[in-house]
């Protein structure tokens, strides 16, 4: 039952903080697709997705209308498609495989474009352990993919606390980020490639969702937002002790994520698809004040990345958690902050005024909700550095028990100083600068460094 007062400000909130839903995603299991031969594979995609998905963007935008309430984009995300394909490439030499796999990713951006969708995830692979040769295919066929293709997002995990951290997939995949920069236009390829350590199989955010192998047939996901509602609260505690900070967080994110969880049963009921679960992260925009570097400078920082930070950051994204896990039936996907710095306008700031460093972004991952996100560094870094990147931010997940995840641009012929435009959600990015002592022996070495003991609780 909701009373004239919450109505009035929920209406507040999105007229004047920022609330949305970021993401309505659709997961849909393609297992019953696969098929040996790879021209039926593609007819068995397109046709799943477009049945099913058919009005999920019309529904959406019904909903947002009846309660007013933004629903920013629409998605889907599909079962991994490097569990799927083997069966369809199995007898092709590497060229014809990689050209295959491109061929499905095009039909992944075909089914996408024919509903009127902004995005489709699950051009996917699973590897944390060990690479099948078709999921290697699918892997190296990322960046011709992504020059082909407008709406679809990929991610590779190569890391869980379970198994360790697949080097040899580390190494991969700094060479594929590297390529997919030189393949794209200003490296925009790179914005929709992420690499995970114990990726969710419930995520409705791009560029990591996939519907995990564990999902039904099909599921709606919802992605909360308002970060500038959060500023707003936290603004008016000026001289309140932390414990009081704390406590109006929790409150905050109650308020959000139950706007999430309402919009989210109703796209539900209105498509007769199961409701999966609500994400809680805190999801910034390029707009002013829609920040969360914001929301740690009115808990009491100068500027994002000065000594404090982390602290804040770890304060905020454990608020959010309680708070918001009070509002929802179920909670997943990656459910905390998100620290993207092309996306964030405070965090840009911080970057320009020397105050946020590479270094300290990492450090922040060990408590966020995801990792080193939408980061710009210069076009001359060298694959391996990419890598040794990657290994670090995976081990973090590993050895903590979380999700932490690398989308990293290398962007060609661009140096420190210099800026990467993208537009819309994905922002403005300054070229930030990276260690240019080598990793590469490192990398090269190869193998896969082990599970940690906490892995051992049986």
């Amino acid at each position: 039952m909701y009373v004239p007062e919450e109505i009035i400000e929920t209406i507040r909130m999105i007229e004047h903080e920022n609330l949305d839903i970021r993401a309505t995603t659709m997961g849909i299991n393609l297992r019953d697709c696969a098929c040996e031969d790879i021209d039926t594979l593609k007819e068995n995609i397109y046709n799943k997705i477009t049945t099913n998905a058919e009005n999920l963007v019309e529904t959406a935008e019904r909903i947002s209308k009846k309660y007013g309430i933004p629903i920013v984009t629409k998605r889907v995300s599909v079962t991994p498609i490097g569990s799927i394909i083997g069966s369809a490439i199995k007898n092709m030499d590497k060229e014809e495989a990689i050209k295959a796999c491109v061929e499905v990713g095009k039909t992944l951006d075909n089914a996408a474009k024919d509903i009127n969708i902004d995005f489709i995830g699950g051009y996917s692979a699973l590897v944390q352990k060990g690479i099948t040769r078709s999921e290697a295919m699918l892997i190296d066929s990322i960046p011709y993919m992504m020059k082909e293709t407008d709406t679809v997002c990929s991610s590779v995990n190569v890391a869980t606390t379970k198994a360790g951290i697949n080097m040899d997939a580390v190494k991969r995949m700094g060479e594929v980020i590297k390529k997919t920069s030189e393949m794209t236009k200003d490296a925009l390829g790179c914005a929709k490639l992420v690499v995970f350590a114990n990726a969710p199989e419930d995520n409705p955010f791009m560029a990591g969702a996939f519907h995990g192998v564990g999902e039904g047939d099909a599921v709606i996901n919802v992605g909360v937002s308002g970060p500038g509602v959060v500023r707003s609260a936290i603004e008016k505690l000026k001289g309140a002790d932390i414990g009081t900070v704390c406590n109006e967080i929790k409150k905050t994110a109650f308020k959000i994520t139950r706007v999430g969880e309402l919009i989210g049963r109703e796209v539900s009921k209105e498509l007769n698809v199961p409701f999966g679960i609500v994400d809680l992260s805190l999801a910034p925009t390029p707009a002013e004040g829609d920040s969360i570097a914001n929301i740690l400078e009115a808990i009491g920082l100068e500027r994002c990345g000065t000594h404090g930070t982390t602290a804040a950051l770890a304060l905020l994204n454990d608020a959010v958690k309680k708070g918001g896990a009070m509002a929802a039936s179920y909670v997943g996907g990656l459910s905390g902050s998100f620290i993207p710095v092309s996306e964030d306008a405070g965090m840009i700031r911080a970057v320009e005024d020397g105050a946020l460093r590479l270094e300290k972004l990492e450090a922040m991952t060990c408590v966020c909700s995801v990792g080193l996100d939408m980061i710009a560094i210069p076009g001359k870094t060298p694959a391996s550095t990419i890598s040794a990147i990657i290994a670090d931010e995976m081990a973090i997940g590993v050895i903590n028990k979380k999700t932490t995840a690398v989308r990293i641009i290398p962007v060609p012929n661009k140096d420190v100083g210099d800026y990467v435009e993208y537009g819309g959600l994905l922002g403005r990015a300054p070229i930030m600068p990276v260690n240019e002592y080598s990793s590469e022996e490192f990398i090269n070495r190869g193998g896969r460094i082990p599970s940690p003991l906490q892995s051992m609780l049986n």
